[in-house]
């Protein structure tokens, strides 16, 4: 194929109705057929990336293999495609503002006038374009963050539109996704909204191709017609996208839909098979009957807001598929959790998950909830933060090192298990600075890690600014924990191991943002094994 085709996916009348699963479906229909496909997302915020955004404000920042810290929509590209997304794939209005005012500092624009138009909307198009022009791929789906008539978002559409212009007719397709609301005292759905998004967009200079209508009920035909009529959509191009007992099931549904049917003829692709589905849906069939349930602590200082452990709950899903598990996850805030009442908040469950995080806020109760799964036997994974903390635990009961910690929550702490990486003392910007991206890892040979695994040298995700103290090393082997996991590099563990307990594992790094639905994270399926074994145990 010559050029790449271009899919873009925008949103009106209210956010959060599925964009990004939206997608995530049409390209794992396309890449069934056989066709290279990306995604990418552009965010109207003015952060340069979310790396600085409070999880609550914005869920959790997806880190992608190149060390880019993005939106979670790239989290559920990786897992539907299960291939690595990159620093080109997240785009927000920041990064391209700072890239324009850094080249006119620099004189690029000899002294023109800097504007939204053209500045502006032709960086935005050349980053749009980037993907495409790289010759790996036939279809590059573009996902608009916001909705249609924010301030916000307005360049890009502008930018949509001009590109719209640029591309050959048969080269690009826009997607609308809206929502159909029903109302409960006069019994129907209402398309009115759908309407006025539609002109919004129409308004601004683009016209799309097909409208995804979010709707709790099935759309009636007279409907579909009626919203084609006033929106200038062909009938068969008004998708009905109902919602779904899990997220994994939307590919098909828009398959039935038959979405990536009309993006082809929109497109004029030709050359591809009809979709290969059957290891996804020999997935969800696993996912749907599970045979074995376990409860699962996630002990964390952001469990109100779920996104904020997206990619976390996600693997859970994959490893208890992988299992045939039904994982429950019982959410518990660390800040809550205290010496007389830990065994009130961890009796009964399988396991527990201590989650990455940041501050000192909640820490406290982390140790405790370790202490607890250690002393009780209670198949323990912590990431990142979670690995921190069992490390202090440790020292502070088992090496009876009082007031152990990392110096991230006390600076003055006699014995700094966890302290600051020596390239990280340096750096006093936010954004961008810390440990990102892909590292190796050199796994023990016996050890849990190198078991779950089935070899010795993996590479995986970080994001962290502070590491294991290797001055205590030497104590906490000769104690039972041991480092199963060093960088070959740098000499940082990576993974530690209680070594009689049944499952007691902690990871610098954040081994969630590599579990696909295809690919379940070793370590995920490792630890779901050793909860249904300690139920089981336990039922006994």
């Amino acid at each position: 194929m010559a050029s790449a085709k271009y899919v873009f996916v925008t949103g009106g009348v209210t956010s959060s109705l599925g964009k990004g699963i939206i997608s995530a479906s049409l390209a794992k229909l396309l890449q069934a057929r056989g066709f290279r496909v990306t995604i990418q997302k552009f965010d109207p915020y003015i952060n340069i990336d979310p790396g600085t955004l409070n999880p609550y404000e914005h869920g959790e920042c997806f880190v992608t293999e190149d060390g880019a810290e993005t939106d979670l929509d790239l989290g559920h590209y990786e897992r539907f495609l299960d291939t690595p997304t990159s620093q080109a794939n997240n785009v927000t209005t920041g990064r391209i503002y700072n890239h324009v005012i850094t080249q006119e500092r620099q004189g690029a624009y000899l002294g023109k006038t800097v504007q939204v138009v053209p500045h502006i909307t032709d960086e935005i198009k050349r980053r749009m374009m980037l993907l495409g022009q790289s010759g790996e791929f036939d279809v590059v789906i573009t996902e608009i963050g916001g909705c249609v008539g924010d301030i916000e978002s307005l360049p890009f559409i502008e930018a949509v539109r001009q590109l719209r212009w640029d591309l050959n007719p048969n080269d690009s397709v826009v997607i609308h996704l809206t929502l159909l609301p029903y109302l409960k005292a006069a019994g129907e759905l209402k398309t009115k909204p759908t309407q006025h998004s539609v002109k919004a967009l129409s308004e601004a200079g683009v016209q799309p191709d097909i409208l995804v209508c979010r709707s709790e009920y099935p759309i009636p035909a007279e409907m579909r017609k009626k919203i084609a009529l006033f929106c200038n959509v062909a009938t068969n191009s008004v998708i009905e996208s109902l919602d779904a007992e899990t997220i994994y099931d939307v590919p098909l549904h828009m398959k039935k839909e038959k979405l990536d049917e009309r993006v082809m003829k929109k497109l004029r692709l030709s050359g591809g098979h009809e979709p290969n589905l059957d290891s996804w849906k020999e997935f969800l069939g696993r996912l749907k009957n599970p045979t074995e349930e376990v409860t699962i602590a996630l002990v964390g200082k952001y469990v109100e807001l779920p996104d904020a452990y997206k990619s976390i709950i996600e693997s859970f899903i994959h490893a208890g598929a992988f299992n045939e598990c039904k994982v429950h996850l019982k959410t518990i805030q660390s800040e809550f959790i205290s010496f007389e009442n830990v065994d009130h908040h961890l009796h009964g469950v399988d396991g527990v998950l201590v989650a990455p995080g940041f501050g000192e806020r909640g820490f406290e109760g982390k140790i405790e909830a370790i202490r607890y799964v250690r002393e009780n036997n209670i198949p323990f994974f912590g990431i990142c933060l979670g690995m921190q903390c069992a490390s202090v635990e440790f020292a502070r009961n088992v090496l009876n090192l009082p007031g152990a910690n990392s110096t991230e929550m006390d600076l003055a702490t006699p014995h700094p298990i966890i302290d600051m990486m020596e390239e990280q003392k340096k750096i006093t910007q936010k954004g961008g600075t810390m440990r990102l991206g892909s590292y190796a890892c050199d796994l023990k040979k016996g050890s849990k890690a190198f078991q779950a695994y089935g070899r010795a040298h993996i590479q995986e995700r970080h994001r962290h600014r502070y590491e294991f103290n290797n001055q205590y090393l030497a104590a906490f082997e000769e104690a039972g924990m041991s480092a199963s996991g060093i960088n070959p590099d740098t000499g940082l563990v990576e993974v530690i191991e209680l070594q009689n307990h049944p499952w007691f594992v902690g990871a610098q790094y954040h081994p969630e943002l590599k579990s696909t639905v295809l690919t379940p994270h070793p370590l995920f399926v490792r630890f779901i094994k050793a909860a249904i074994t300690y139920t089981k145990n336990k039922n006994k």
